[in-house]
């Protein structure tokens, strides 16, 4: 299956510290779980959170999930260790927090030269030094391990001194600089947590927001949000209708070679087939998961 259709809908943060959530997750419908050694786990718990993260992965029962560890930034007391440790592990990818510049990912990929080729980056996008930076930062994906970015909201909202409404205002102009310059160089995005986890009518609309964006999913706090989550980024049903019926007619014996036809009185082009087909393969995944 080509990289892209795979669902990534959902993404649970834990913390590696916490052996009943990590157990849990096995059994929860989110597409992705990161085990975090990085802002869930206080400083005297970082090296048995490691060591956690680790024997979890190791222990797998985690089924069609992609598995990754959050490591602390490369230039902490625990960067080094926990970058060695993962590289070392069978987890999917290590997520890297507080990627500034395409020199950052250089860095990770020189501490992770030893990891298993199919181990992936994925990189944090949560500062005001990145946002400048994002397409030399998505370019590394051409000759890294680079392949997934994680917007951290909460922290660029930190950084910047700006209100993290539910609207998010202040940061619209930065999510849609991340989604274009993921796309350009093939990268998967995911949108930033959203902090309530009570009142799941306040997720919902900022789930669809970032779909709206173009988001391939979402990252998590809680899992009561993973099933509006999954919702909001799984293909609908009339999206689904339309993909197919757009298959079907440019595969029409009469519509062969064209390059745009009429399908149910809308305008289909290529460009749309291949949309299409992606959307089709997605919605495939997801249910030979459900």
């Amino acid at each position: 299956m080509d990289i892209s259709e795979r669902p990534r809908r959902s993404a649970l943060y834990l913390p590696a510290s916490n052996a009943k959530a990590i157990a849990k997750a096995r059994t929860l419908p989110c597409d992705m779980v990161v085990l975090d050694l990085e802002d869930a786990v206080a400083p005297e718990m970082k090296a048995q959170a490691r060591a956690a993260a680790v024997a979890a992965v190791a222990e797998g029962g985690f089924g069609h999930r992609e598995v990754a560890i959050r490591a602390n930034g490369v230039d902490t007391e625990w960067g080094l260790a926990d970058l060695a440790a993962i590289a070392g592990s069978q987890a999917d990818a290590v997520v890297v927090p507080k990627v500034d510049s395409a020199d950052d990912i250089a860095r990770y990929q020189v501490a992770l030269a030893d990891a298993p080729a199919a181990m992936r980056l994925w990189a944090m996008i949560e500062t005001c030094a990145a946002i400048p930076n994002l397409n030399a930062i998505a370019a590394m994906a051409a000759s890294t391990r680079l392949s997934l970015w994680i917007m951290g909201t909460n922290d660029l909202a930190k950084d910047m001194r700006a209100q993290l409404t539910p609207e998010r205002t202040p940061f619209l102009p930065f999510l849609s600089l991340a989604v274009a310059a993921a796309r350009a160089h093939g990268l998967a995005i995911l949108d930033g947590v959203c902090n309530e986890f009570r009142d799941l009518a306040v997720f919902e609309a900022e789930a669809r927001q970032g779909l709206l964006f173009g988001f391939d999913g979402k990252s998590l706090i809680h899992p009561a949000q993973i099933e509006p989550c999954n919702a909001v980024f799984s293909p609908g049903e009339a999206d689904l209708a339309w993909a197919r019926a757009v298959i079907a007619a440019f595969a029409s014996p009469e519509n062969q070679g064209k390059g745009a036809i009429r399908v149910d009185g809308r305008m289909a082009e290529l460009l749309h087939l291949e949309q299409a087909r992606r959307l089709v393969a997605v919605a495939e995944r997801i249910a030979a998961v459900a």
